[in-house]
């Protein structure tokens, strides 16, 4: 599928004939209760249909990754970003679209050099770890030292590391929940200040990816307060592969490298909000987010440009329903997510005291990947509703593949994180991450990587689960909130 350059007012607002059955076509006699089922039935199955038809959800992705690109935060590509996300918004016709300010951090990647000096030289594809420093202007030279664990480096004596180059070879596990990222990402965001407690001079780590191309997975890491920062970089994985069968010579490996990345000072962005109103429950929130930012590498098509586009279509066209929901869709996109979760944690603070108001949340950030389980965190006496929205998906979506149920439990997302720990409930839909980590976080994340086909498929589930939300008499209760320390 093309994209094709025409106003996206005009290319995204077309409306696509598919009947949408209204509360004044139900017969009379009908109890209220009965009727207000069939009508959600009816507005979910029309809902399905639109969104697996739909070009819309495409088009809005094509969109920011053609007009926009990277938008990293802090950069002029966030700014921009922010301001297309204001623009297509109202486009699309959102109200009360707005921007909040946020603080973001800024760090700058520079250039990179990486080779192995000693036994063979070799010139080696990698890229700086997001928050790294960068080295002094001649690099850094000097032994490596292979460890396949984080854990494993911790065991080790100071001796043995002091002044060399540690590199963390373990490799991350293709899966389609997503389960191999999270033992998989330790070494990348906490590798650099354990090595540095030992006396290390920088690190080097396998990419934290499942694919097999010369293209390297950045991704942020940490320090640590009193602890030296050293330069963290990170391999594609054919040249990990590379350096490892250099390891297995035997002979002494020296490795350099030579970095000019950089903290500057922070700058401004913002979380971008739309809203669908409701009727009758209008104060009461549906929450979908998806985080505006992407790395400065790519254009952001999977992570997170899918995401808001499948939100955005989503909440569109619960909006297009002659009979408007009962509560209130926000549509919220978080800034800077990828880089400290700046977004999420301004938005809990700022609307702190309407969280009583925010019903359920559902966040949309693992590509396009077709929906695998579904599930959610509510309070217990409420997971009926949950299984309701798990049937309505489960029979209007049978053609599409099964969708498991996940239950109670399971990830709502790391940009509505800070408002689940505030009590409120979230939706957990998983997707199907099995090609997810070929992309995440390199320059192969682009739009020609997303099937449209998918990508609706995804739009279909939020929409169902959004508007079930939105219509139910009921809200899902809160969630435990643990003591603060303070």
């Amino acid at each position: 599928m093309q994209y094709r350059m025409m106003s996206l007012a005009a290319s995204l607002l077309a409306a696509i004939s598919i009947p949408i059955v209204h509360a004044a076509d139900e017969p009379a006699e009908r109890p209220a209760a009965e009727a207000t089922t069939e009508l959600v039935r009816a507005n979910v199955a029309a809902l399905q249909q639109r969104a697996l038809a739909g070009e819309t959800a495409y088009e809005i992705l094509a969109s920011l990754t053609t007009e926009v690109g990277p938008r990293f935060a802090g950069t002029d590509g966030d700014k921009a970003a922010v301001a297309w996300a204001l623009r297509t918004l109202k486009n699309l016709g959102f109200e009360n679209v707005r921007a909040e300010p946020v603080e973001v951090p800024h760090w700058e990647r520079g250039e990179l050099h990486a080779a192995i000096v000693e036994p063979f030289p070799q010139e080696l594809v990698a890229i700086s770890l997001g928050g790294s420093v960068g080295t002094p202007e001649d690099g850094i030279t000097a032994p490596l030292l292979q460890v396949d664990t984080l854990e494993a480096l911790k065991k080790m004596s100071a001796s043995k590391v002091r002044g060399k180059i540690v590199y963390i070879n373990s490799q991350m596990e293709r899966h389609a929940d997503a389960s191999g990222y999270g033992p998989a990402v330790q070494k990348r965001v906490y590798g650099a200040a354990e090595a540095a407690r030992l006396g290390a001079v920088a690190l080097v780590i396998r990419s934290v990816g499942t694919d097999s191309n010369r293209i390297a997975h950045t991704g942020t890491m940490r320090y640590e307060d009193g602890v030296k920062k050293i330069p963290a970089i990170a391999l594609s994985n054919p040249d990990a592969d590379l350096l490892d069968r250099q390891l297995d010579s035997g002979r002494d490996v020296s490795f350099h490298l030579n970095s000019s990345a950089r903290h500057l000072p922070n700058e401004m962005s913002a979380n971008v909000i739309g809203e669908i109103p409701g009727s009758g429950k209008d104060d009461e929130i549906v929450l979908l987010g998806a985080h505006l930012d992407s790395w400065d590498v790519g254009t952001g098509a999977v992570d997170d440009g899918a995401g808001v586009a499948i939100v955005t279509e989503a909440a569109r066209l619960i909006g297009e329903l002659k009979t408007p929901p009962r509560r209130t869709l926000r549509v919220v996109l978080y800034a800077n997510e990828e880089f400290g979760l700046s977004g999420g944690k301004a938005y809990a603070k700022r609307h702190a005291d309407e969280l009583d108001q925010h019903v359920i949340a559902m966040e949309a950030d693992l590509g396009d990947g077709q929906v695998i389980k579904f599930g959610g965190n509510v309070a217990s006496d409420h997971l009926d509703a949950l299984a309701a929205v798990h049937e309505l998906l489960e029979k209007g979506l049978v053609d599409q593949g099964e969708i498991a149920w996940g239950g109670m439990g399971g990830y709502g997302g790391a940009d509505i994180g800070p408002i689940q720990e505030l009590g409120v409930p979230v939706y957990s839909i998983r997707q199907d991450a099995t090609k997810y980590f070929d992309l995440h976080h390199t320059d192969n994340d682009t739009l020609d990587k997303v099937d449209p086909r998918t990508l609706n498929h995804n739009v279909a589930v939020y929409a169902t689960a959004a508007y079930v939300a939105a219509m139910r008499d009921e809200n899902f209760g809160r969630l435990p909130v643990e003591e603060s320390e303070d």
